[in-house]
């Protein structure tokens, strides 16, 4: 078994940075002295009355964390400082001297007090210092002076006696203060009892049940050095090992058998390390498997992998679903297909506590006429804890035993948002709230979904259900708020299939508050309204409450489906009940309210009929006058933006082509101009039609013909023009926001600045223009040009001999 050492891979302390250590007393019973000591291993014949921050390095002591020691004064004047450097104590050193008897007394009449009246609960170790000053005539002895002070204030972790000019204990003294902190006595063991305290015991269970991997209840050799060496790092020889054992049969013979060491001495072991001090021993093995200083499970183990937005909820995978009927089959020892309390207590024997014997889950589920859970009320309470607090499900998965990883185990639904856009959704698991006035029949609906509700059909105006011997009535106060209540059970499904439906109910009185969060209908897959059929207040209030949803899920946007029920369907209804719940559902565009009788066990489906609501979660959702009125109005607006869009679009796509045809169409008219003073035709300018991108001459002998190529190519100028005129009309028609405006400016701005660039940039014809003008005679120097009357346009007839020579290259002059 363990003899010491560090755990691998475990942080010291349970993974503190430091010890801060606070010392307090009365005034000359030696605080400053102790830690100047302590400091400096050299007693000081001068101290100052109260000494600055200590720090003791990380190698002081064993477990490798540094010491931080605050000196303290009595004084009156200093109260307030020291109130609130015990509060920020990690352990607290009392000192009292021992040559001076009153100030003993004065740890039980104020000390101790005081560090109660503060709500500090930390360690305190008890020191008594000048040892060397002590009257040797006493006979009392240390044990029968604190002896009574210890029963009295159980937050003393250990009493001593130390000497600062002797360096008698004093190092002593902060060692023990930094054991009390990382290695506590109390949450382990019983001082009184002297005896291992229940949590302790389980978690030492679960860690006995992952050492024990043949799973016949005792550790073997080979086991015994597995849980060594994954503890401590080192492994047992096999004499050790038998010594071990040895030692456990001597005391508790039963502790050992023929197969290794039993629970019962893995018990016993730890027992006696805590008795002879070495709590440390325990603390590693518990640190080691992922216990914190309350021996539960820490955030390394428990934290989720994944993030969830208030929509989404957390079910379990098909993994895990397996491995708990695997567990329910293994601990229902009887073979009955029930697991009853004395199983349940078994199962649930590796954790802290059993979950469900607390609210919500003590009543939430179909139970048995034994007071047992079937197998669909076990996961039925899985499926409730796993909704209501996907951490601690996953805790308690680890305690019984799951050896997989989160994502192996759990799973995050897809947001119900986008369940509503795609019209169906994939869950498992539906939560519905009931909402209606009192004497409604609220409470009934969930017993009857439940199947705990019977009536005694003898006195048919009693409409209050009569428990059968193994009905339990809902508690008035098992909620998680303010009377609250869940019932958890399976629903058919028309095919075979199961969905886990989960209905929690909303009193009355607590709808204001419940409704007050923005987030308050995200988990919600459908609301319920019941309301007495015989009642016309009540039809009229679950109306109001109806409405209150409503206006909740437009203003939010978690709008959920709902649905009217009418219960006491069995009682007289009023006159027009009939026809004012279908005034309401009609206004509010929900389907007609379901009739139900508890008493009479005519539920009309209705458990059915709230999972096919929450699977349809786009329908059935109530709209007010206000939330019709703001959808018509958004509606409007997006349609505004959409035209806009287009609008706005037309427009940019014609100018910005309007525009490159326009600079294609300035390049083509030099070309042609260049072209025109090579032919000398100069005096006639070339016209621009106002629709036309090429430039023509308009003359009698040459009429518009639709074959003419030059008409053909001006049609898409034409198409730019009415394109853009059209877009732009358009555009500003509809839009009415800035926001298109700066675009479209921008755009023009910047389509306009890169043609500016262009137009200041000389095209190639135009260079080639200016070159010959450099090279070509003036007008009145060269021959004119016969034209013929037969050919209009300019096109050139002359012969090759008429033309005028080509310009020689210059002469160069010779040498």
């Amino acid at each position: 078994m363990p003899t010491g050492g560090s755990p691998a891979n475990s942080a010291p302390g349970g993974g503190r940075a430091t010890v801060r250590v606070v010392v307090v007393g009365d005034r000359a019973t030696g605080k400053s002295s102790l830690i100047a000591t302590v400091a400096s291993e050299n007693f000081p014949e001068n101290v100052h009355p109260v000494l600055p921050l200590t720090r003791l390095p990380a190698d002081s002591y064993p477990d490798g964390v540094p010491v931080v020691i605050v000196d303290t004064s009595s004084s009156l004047q200093y109260k307030g400082k020291l109130d609130e450097e015990l509060k920020r104590a990690d352990a607290i050193v009392l000192t009292y001297a021992c040559d001076q008897h009153e100030t003993i007394a004065r740890l039980s009449t104020f000390w101790l007090p005081e560090i109660r009246r503060l709500k500090v609960k930390v360690p305190v170790i008890v020191v008594g210092c000048k040892l060397d000053l002590r009257d040797e005539s006493s006979q009392t002895s240390l044990e029968q002076q604190m002896s009574p002070i210890m029963q009295q204030f159980r937050e003393i972790e250990t009493c001593m006696e130390c000497s600062a000019a002797k360096f008698v204990q004093v190092p002593e003294v902060f060692y023990y203060a930094q054991k009390a902190v990382l290695h506590p006595t109390a949450p382990l063991f019983d001082q009184e009892t002297q005896d291992l305290k229940p949590r302790c015991e389980r978690a030492l269970k679960r860690i006995f049940t992952l050492c024990d991997h043949d799973m016949d209840g005792s550790l073997n050799d080979e086991e015994l050095n597995a849980f060594q060496v994954k503890c401590f790092n080192a492994p047992l020889q096999p004499a050790e090992i038998a010594g071990v054992k040895r030692v456990v049969q001597e005391k508790l013979p039963e502790g050992v058998n023929n197969r290794g060491l039993t629970l019962a001495g893995f018990f016993f072991l730890h027992a006696l390390f805590i008795e002879r001090g070495r709590l440390e021993t325990t603390w590693m093995v518990l640190r080691k498997f992922g216990y914190n200083n309350d021996i539960e499970l820490g955030d390394d183990f428990l934290s989720l992998p994944f993030k969830r937005c208030p929509d989404q909820s957390v079910e379990l995978k098909s993994e895990a679903m397996e491995f708990l009927k695997g567990v329910f089959s293994s601990f229902d020892t009887d073979n009955d297909g029930v697991l009853h309390d004395p199983e349940l207590n078994d199962l649930f024997s590796t954790a802290p506590e059993s979950p469900w014997d607390e609210a919500p889950y003590k009543a939430a589920v179909e139970r048995t006429a034994s007071g047992g859970l079937s197998l669909s009320g076990f996961l039925s309470e899985w499926a409730l804890m796993t909704l209501l607090d996907p951490v601690q499900s996953w805790a308690n998965l680890i305690y019984i035993g799951y050896t997989g990883d989160p994502a192996s185990a759990l799973c995050v639904t897809r947001r119900k948002s986008l369940d509503r856009k795609r019209q169906q959704t994939e869950r498992n698991v539906f939560q519905s709230f009931v909402f209606g006035p009192k004497n409604a029949g609220k409470s009934a609906l969930l017993k009857s979904f439940l199947g705990r509700c019977s009536f005694d059909t003898s006195a048919q105006t009693d409409r209050r259900p009569v428990s059968n011997s193994y009905c339990r009535p809902f508690s008035d106060n098992y909620t998680l708020g303010s009377n609250e209540c869940y019932a958890v059970n399976f629903v058919d499904r028309i095919g075979g299939t199961k969905k886990t439906l989960v209905l929690r109910e909303i009193a009355e009185d607590g709808v204001q508050a419940f409704l007050s969060t923005r987030e308050s209908l995200a988990t919600c897959d459908v609301a319920v309204f019941v309301y007495d059929s015989s009642d016309e207040y009540s039809l009229r209030r679950a109306a109001e409450l109806l409405m209150e949803v409503a206006r909740r899920g437009e203003e939010s946007g978690f709008g959920v489906p709902c649905l009217l029920i009418a219960a006491k369907d069995d009682l007289d209804s009023y006159p027009m009940a009939i026809k004012d719940s279908a005034m309401i559902c009609e206004d509010m565009g929900i389907d007609a309210p379901v009739h139900v009788s508890v008493k009479e066990r005519d539920m009309n489906n209705v458990f059915r009929r709230i999972v096919n609501a929450a699977e349809k979660p786009h329908l059935g959702i109530p709209e007010t006058e206000i939330g019709r009125n703001q959808k018509r109005f958004r509606q409007l607006v997006n349609r505004s933006f959409m035209l806009a869009s287009v609008g706005a679009a037309a427009a940019v796509v014609g100018l910005a082509a309007y525009r490159a045809y326009a600079a294609r169409k300035n390049t083509s008219g030099l070309d042609l101009r260049a072209e025109l003073s090579r032919n000398g035709n100069p005096k006639q300018p070339p016209t621009w039609h106002p629709f036309v991108a090429m430039p023509t001459f308009l003359t009698p002998s040459r009429p518009w013909q639709l074959s003419d190529p030059n008409f053909t190519s001006n049609c898409p100028s034409i198409f730019f023009h009415v394109l853009t005129t059209i877009g732009a009309t358009f555009f500003f028609c509809l839009s009415f926001s800035n926001f298109f405006f700066i675009i479209i400016f921008l755009l023009l701005t910047i389509d306009g600045t890169l043609l500016e660039k262009r137009k200041s940039k000389p095209s190639t014809a135009a260079l080639s223009l200016k070159e010959e003008k450099m090279h070509y005679p003036p007008a009145e120097q060269r021959p004119r040009a016969r034209r013929s009357s037969s050919v209009v346009g300019s096109t050139d007839v002359r012969s090759d001999a008429d033309k005028p020579a080509a310009p020689s290259p210059p002469k160069v002059p010779k040498n």
